[in-house]
């Protein structure tokens, strides 16, 4: 007798896709079956609050605030609320022209409201002057809330597509994690990265740099480094998928499967196991997925980086000594005038730099990867392979 698989543990093994922020690998994922359902109460709380708009001048401060706070609290609840349903409904076509249409004359019906409410309260001796000025206003109005309309529903779409809430809300975790272990953590790292970066703190170039350097351009560097290691962690991650796509034996996978509803599935009943190649999108669901872990991690080591430089800095450099190294007065930091913004800025530049080599090392350097990155894709071989166990057992299904 073939071996079924009950649809409860097919819906339960979705869900755990979801909750660990990797939706696109479930199978038949589609915006109208997966993402459209799980947009509406953020789609819902936008209108609300727009709709709100139109009543600014009528309502005063304390009732504008409780207006939105409600309107906030309620889709909230309504998300929560519909997010907890195991199997969430199936929009048919009707529904979705339904939703996109409804939400999409929004930009429309929000000015027209505007432009009705402030013609009630107008004066009757309005002139032709202030007639045409209000038809461009309005004009304005609905380009406006056209552009803003359709920026929310995209970062809706690629919220929901790439499961970056449950991503974000991993992560936090797993930085909590980090920061109890960070003795260990810093033990390990630290050591090697002032190796690297400690020399550069003593160079006046440097400061002379970070004297007139601005705050957003030195954004600008570590989003630069941010760019390097995800690329990094990109190159890292094609090499392992198809390490893992090749060794997806019963007993590794049977392990993987512990802890997840899968785990009372037979897999050697389900044999065998081979899964389709993965589609562009879900590598980069996977990509997301590993190098969000691995830049939080590498911020934690960060931060105590920045914290090092920024003490040492206290300690070792004085005004007379940075404006030697700067060759000018040093600027001084708004709330601290006696220290120069070169220092923390320094600081910065050195954490970042610092972090982005440890992310990178710890890809491919033998020790550092077996102690910072081996975990980290550990999480992703186990996500591949309850997705091969997820795709034999959904064609078996009772």
């Amino acid at each position: 007798m073939a071996a079924t698989v009950s649809p409860a543990v097919i819906r339960r093994t979705e869900n755990w896709l979801i909750r660990r922020g990797m939706p696109l690998l479930i199978a038949d994922y589609s915006f109208s079956s997966h993402v459209l359902p799980r947009m509406v109460p953020f789609l819902a709380l936008v209108s609300a609050t727009g709709l709100l708009w139109p009543l600014r001048e009528e309502l005063s401060p304390v009732g504008r605030f409780v207006a939105v706070a409600a309107v906030l609290v309620g889709g909230v609840a309504a998300g929560i609320l519909l997010n907890r349903f195991r199997r969430l409904p199936v929009f048919p076509r009707r529904a979705v022209i339904l939703v996109l249409v409804t939400y999409g004359a929004m930009p429309l019906l929000i000015p027209l409201l505007d432009l009705a409410v402030s013609r009630t309260v107008a004066s009757p001796d309005v002139g032709a002057g202030q007639i045409t000025e209000g038809r461009t206003g309005f004009l304005w109005a609905v380009v406006g809330f056209g552009v803003i309309f359709g920026v929310l529903f995209e970062a809706a779409r690629l919220t929901t597509l790439y499961g970056i809430l449950p991503l974000l809300a991993r992560s936090v975790r797993n930085a909590w994690q980090d920061l109890r272990n960070t003795l260990r953590l810093q033990s390990r790292a630290l050591p090697m990265l002032l190796f690297v970066t400690l020399f550069f703190f003593f160079t006046g170039e440097l400061w002379q740099a970070m004297n007139r350097l601005t705050w957003w351009r030195l954004v600008l560097v570590l989003a630069l480094f941010a760019g390097v290691t995800v690329l990094a962690a990109a190159g890292r991650l094609r090499e392992e998928i198809g390490r893992v796509e090749n060794d997806l034996q019963p007993p590794k996978l049977t392990e993987a499967c512990r802890g997840t509803p899968l785990e009372e599935v037979s897999v050697d009943d389900l044999a065998p196991i081979e899964p389709p190649p993965l589609a562009d999108r879900q590598i980069g669901s996977l990509l997301v997925m590993l190098a969000s872990r691995q830049l939080v991690q590498a911020i934690v080591v960060g931060l105590w980086l920045f914290a090092f430089f920024v003490v040492l800095g206290l300690l070792v450099v004085d005004g007379a000594t940075a404006e030697q190294w700067i060759g000018e007065p040093p600027r001084p930091l708004a709330m601290f005038p006696n220290v120069p913004v070169a220092l923390p800025r320094n600081a910065v530049l050195l954490a970042g730099f610092g972090s982005m080599y440890f992310a990178v090392t710890s890809m491919f350097d033998t020790e550092n990867r077996r102690r910072f990155f081996t975990p980290i894709l550990d999480e992703v071989e186990r996500t591949l392979a309850v997705r091969a166990v997820y795709l034999a057992a959904r064609g078996k299904r009772g």
